[in-house]
């Protein structure tokens, strides 16, 4: 049909890269060494496998927490540069009451241990973010409760909305406002990231151009 759709600023996501921590170069070593241990020796799978090894790689390259949990937070991550451009495009684009949708799959809401989405819920709040402006797709359980969501979203009353592929994806009706989309990992397949930037790219979107950025640590399973 040809209908009008934001453009990307740049022509492409940008891609914003963080250094890796001493702590992840120690652990990635470690990877290395079980994957040898997989070529060289009989290794039950049950007890580990590549599927494993590149699971804990994915996860510590999103914070090393989610692998050692007593970790100390370590400075200029990949969360903290995200957490400063979903601070700064908020509040740029205070007055217009934009929004913007952060994907996250590896570690979604858990109240028993640390996870990403509480962590960047938290930062956001410290750097002055309104928390009513914040929600997770994972409170919205029913198809009732996700259109209230979204219409919170599409009238600028969220303006920050966190959620998974798989619950953000498809059907996910928000762009009205959409500024600014933040992938915090990868997914496993391609058409997942082709559903993550529907949600943005597409029409009703108020924005004549929206920025798409993906987040990396360098030296890591991104």
């Amino acid at each position: 049909l040809n209908l009008p759709c934001p453009t990307i600023a740049g022509g492409k996501p940008q891609v914003v890269a963080a250094p890796a921590s001493e702590p992840l170069k120690a652990f990635i070593k470690t990877l290395i060494d079980r994957a040898e241990k997989l070529r060289t020796s009989r290794v039950d799978p049950s007890v580990d496998n590549m599927l494993k090894i590149t699971g804990d790689g994915r996860k510590a390259a999103l914070d090393m927490r989610l692998v050692e949990p007593f970790g100390e937070p370590e400075p200029d991550t990949k969360l903290t540069l995200a957490v400063q451009r979903i601070k700064r495009v908020w509040a740029e684009t205070r007055e217009a009451r934009s929004t913007q949708l952060v994907f996250c799959d590896l570690s979604t809401p858990n109240p028993a241990s640390f996870n990403v989405y509480d962590e960047v819920r938290t930062k956001l709040i410290e750097a002055g973010v309104t928390k009513a402006e914040i929600a997770f797709i994972h409170d919205a359980d029913t198809d009732a409760e996700k259109k209230t969501l979204f219409d919170d979203v599409n009238a600028g009353r969220i303006r920050i909305l966190i959620g998974s592929t798989e619950k953000m994806g498809a059907g996910t009706n928000v762009q009205k406002r959409l500024k600014a989309m933040h992938e915090l990992d990868a997914p496993w397949r391609p058409r997942d990231l082709e559903q993550r930037r529907g949600r943005i790219e597409r029409q009703g979107n108020m924005n004549d151009e929206v920025d798409l950025y993906r987040y990396v640590t360098e030296g890591s399973f991104d």
